[in-house]
């Protein structure tokens, strides 16, 4: 994903292990693929995904997840809802700090 300022940008506090934090994530990207056909990749602690219409990155810092997706087309529009469910959904995969 190119480095440009994202349509969606959340950060969340969490007191997982980066293992834990990591078995989390897999476990989402995991959902995305069956549901939303979604390709992802590790890079390091950074999980990539994408498919047409986004793209995005999930950053495991200690005691800290970073997301970042880009929209186009059709998912710009719903943005705000898009990102109302990702942020109720990291906070469910991820609980709290």
């Amino acid at each position: 994903m190119k480095e440009t300022m994202a349509d969606i940008d959340i950060t969340h506090a969490h007191s997982l292990s980066l293992q834990q934090s990591r078995e989390a994530a897999q476990g989402v990207a995991d959902r995305m693929a069956d549901e939303y056909e979604m390709q992802s990749r590790w890079h390091g602690d950074v999980l990539h995904f994408g498919r047409s219409g986004l793209e995005g990155r999930l950053s495991l810092r200690p005691q800290q997840v970073h997301l970042a997706i880009e929209l186009s087309g059709f998912f710009k529009s719903f943005a705000p809802m898009i990102e109302d469910k990702i942020v109720r959904h990291i906070a469910k995969t991820f609980g709290a700090a």
